[in-house]
């Protein structure tokens, strides 16, 4: 019962933490290409700015369960990465004044030691909250928790758009502003995170098993099928995503304020989604969902050919908060599932080896291939968006059906959930019997 309390007091500091993590991530996840921009980069410096921090935080995870391994405890690993994390904002906030020649390069530095920080502390903190949530309620309990911190993240990157909009003859101040938010908010969270408790670490000798052993597993695990899946939809994805915001400030000369309608129009949605996700998720398994969400996943670029007006594109960038919020939220509970508690941490650390790499080479290879390739409707921007969605469709097609769901489902069609999730249909659960109860 004493563990139990400590647990609920843990969940409360979590929360907390996530409030002020939003807040960083909101001040900055959809305002570094802006920034570099400002700092006058181009599109194949934005592609390796992309690529390259991608790259490094995925292999820094490699040494990650290692290190929790022997420090025999992930509150340590949490606590000093997400500090240094916090502290890495400092040289980017003073790229412009200290590294005026070399500016992008700079930044490009400094961002990968940025998210590489904080990557590094990612499986920990992953694995001590999978121990916290009994498997049947993780789809409600963070679908409830996403939410919040959803809203947290919309309001800061509608104060940091408005910032920047206030501050558009002197956008360097405004990102100085918005950065410095971020410092104190991430530093805040760290505070939060201090404050939990870390359940006893079990280490079993015979739960160890080295990259190489993991990789070997490829014909046999689900979930390494699961892992080369959603690695190879993710690099379809970088293929086209780090160039949205160039095509939206470059070449459709979107304001700032403008900007931050379209790119928050994302979280917005999964504020109004992830929820019933969650719920549904509990019901009928993680791989059904992943499988619907990753088909309209895969269509999202074609939709940018057809229109480019700020209004249409919000609509959009909402279709892609409900396939995101799904796919994201299933993809994580099912590592939580497919794993046991031992092998967590290090099953994390190596799934996000595989997408990390993947997010660097699709980054890459777009920074390339956008300079290179046919003009479609008047941009070769276009020509990338298309390519990323037919790879996209690939990947669902031949590999999504490899993956098996590792826990008790109920069944559904595809057309049956989705009609359930936007709410065309009753909820899930919710028989013919009960439903007559219910008008009684």
């Amino acid at each position: 019962m004493r563990e139990q309390n400590k647990i609920k007091k843990s969940l409360r500091f979590s929360l907390f933490d996530g409030v002020f993590a939003s807040c960083m991530t909101g001040m900055t996840a959809d305002y570094i290409t802006p920034y570099a921009l400002a700092l006058k980069a181009s599109v194949s410096q934005v592609g390796i700015l992309s690529a390259i921090p991608n790259l490094a935080s995925s292999l820094v995870q490699l040494r990650s369960a290692d290190l929790v391994e022997r420090l025999k405890s992930r509150k340590k690993i949490i606590n000093l990465f997400v500090l240094l994390h916090a502290l890495m904002a400092l040289p980017i906030i003073l790229v412009p004044y200290l590294f005026k020649t070399r500016a992008v390069p700079s930044l490009i530095i400094f961002i990968t030691l940025f998210i590489s920080l904080n990557a590094f502390a990612g499986p920990a903190w992953s694995s001590l909250m999978s121990d916290y949530i009994p498997y049947k309620m993780r789809g409600k309990y963070f679908g409830w928790r996403n939410k919040i911190l959803g809203v947290v993240t919309i309001i800061c990157a509608f104060i940091a758009g408005t910032i920047l909009h206030y501050f558009k003859n002197n956008i360097l101040r405004g990102f100085l502003i918005v950065f410095s938010i971020a410092f104190v908010s991430r530093l805040v969270s760290w505070y939060f995170l201090t404050q939990m408790y870390e359940p006893p670490f079990k280490l079993k000798k015979e739960s160890y098993f080295s990259f190489l052993d993991f990789i070997r597993r490829i014909k046999e695990s689900n979930f390494v099928k699961f892992v080369i899946f959603a690695a190879s939809l993710n690099f379809c994805v970088n293929l086209a995503a780090p160039f949205f915001s160039v095509f939206m400030i470059r070449d459709l000369r979107l304001d700032y304020f403008t900007y931050t309608v379209v790119v928050t129009a994302v979280p917005i949605t999964q504020i109004f989604t992830i929820g019933r996700w969650g719920r549904h998720a509990d019901k009928v398994g993680n791989v059904k969902i992943l499988k619907l969400t990753s088909l309209f996943i895969a269509s999202l670029p074609l939709w940018w050919l057809l229109n480019q007006n700020p209004v249409y594109l919000v609509f959009i960038q909402a279709l892609s908060g409900f396939a995101w919020s799904g796919f994201g939220l299933c993809a994580v509970n099912f590592i939580y599932d497919a794993v046991t508690p031992e092998k967590r941490t290090r099953c994390i650390s190596y799934f996000n080896v595989f997408t990390g790499t993947a997010l660097c080479l699709g980054a890459l290879l777009g920074g390339y291939l956008v300079n290179v390739l046919p003009r479609i409707l008047g941009y070769k921007i276009f020509s990338l968006f298309f390519i990323s969605s037919s790879l996209r469709f690939i990947v669902v097609f031949l590999l999504s059906g490899k993956i098996r769901e590792v826990r008790t489902a109920e069944k559904i069609t595809s057309r049956d959930l989705f009609y359930s999730v936007i709410g065309v249909k009753p909820m899930l659960g919710v028989t013919q019997e009960s439903r007559q109860l219910l008008r009684k």
